[in-house]
């Protein structure tokens, strides 16, 4: 099974039998339909190649509806990404790929697009402890010392400083799969994952 492209539609929760809250993200997985499946003998290495959602024909490249047509598409999909096959597992161009893939209780990985904070310091965005708050330190949220002084004379590469924090890609593994909607291509995922509200997310089996 290759994966799923999907989109990231919220929180809540669910009861379970027991009636325990479990705290899950909403995910619309699919449906992605597979553009090209690649082969070591003519592109180098294996791969399969999946659309999700599609775009306006005006604003799409005359390239990229020709790729998509030769699968069978009517439109371009909005976002393309390939996926390591599965030993055993055999796609054609044009195959629709579903929210039937995952069954309840399977272990997923989850990748996303972590939320942009902007330029943030050391406590926000390292976890610095920071120093004294009170009796006039003039310094409690600097980051404290640089490094080592005359030698080497420059500050070591790795050095936590303040930065743009957020806007990375980021992988969350061993989730479970709490229920599967299959007529609304939905997937209930146990837990939080990175990314805004409608960001696209990777779904893979674990």
């Amino acid at each position: 099974m290759p994966g799923l492209i999907g989109r990231k539609i919220g929180m809540t929760r669910v009861f379970t039998d027991e009636g325990r809250a479990v705290p899950v993200t909403v995910l619309e997985a699919g449906p992605c339909s597979v553009l090209q499946v690649k082969t070591d003998t003519s592109d180098g290495y294996e791969a399969v190649q999946v659309g999700f959602g599609a775009m306006k024909h005006k604003r799409t490249s005359k390239p990229r509806l020709g790729h998509a047509a030769k699968a069978g598409l009517d439109a371009a999909p909005r976002l393309i990404r390939e996926f390591p096959p599965a030993d055993g597992d055999s796609y054609e161009p044009g195959q629709e790929l579903t929210v039937d893939l995952f069954a309840e209780g399977q272990r997923v990985r989850v990748t996303g697009v972590t939320k942009g904070r902007g330029f943030q310091g050391v406590v926000k965005r390292h976890g610095f402890a920071g120093r004294p708050a009170s009796h006039g330190h003039p310094m409690s949220r600097t980051p404290g010392s640089m490094g080592p002084g005359t030698d080497p004379s420059r500050v070591i590469k790795g050095k936590k400083l303040p930065g743009r924090m957020g806007g990375n890609r980021k992988t969350i593994r061993n989730m479970e799969i709490v229920r599967v909607d299959s007529e609304r291509n939905l997937l209930f995922v146990k837990g939080g994952i990175p990314g805004s509200r409608n960001s696209y997310v990777l779904i893979r089996k674990q």
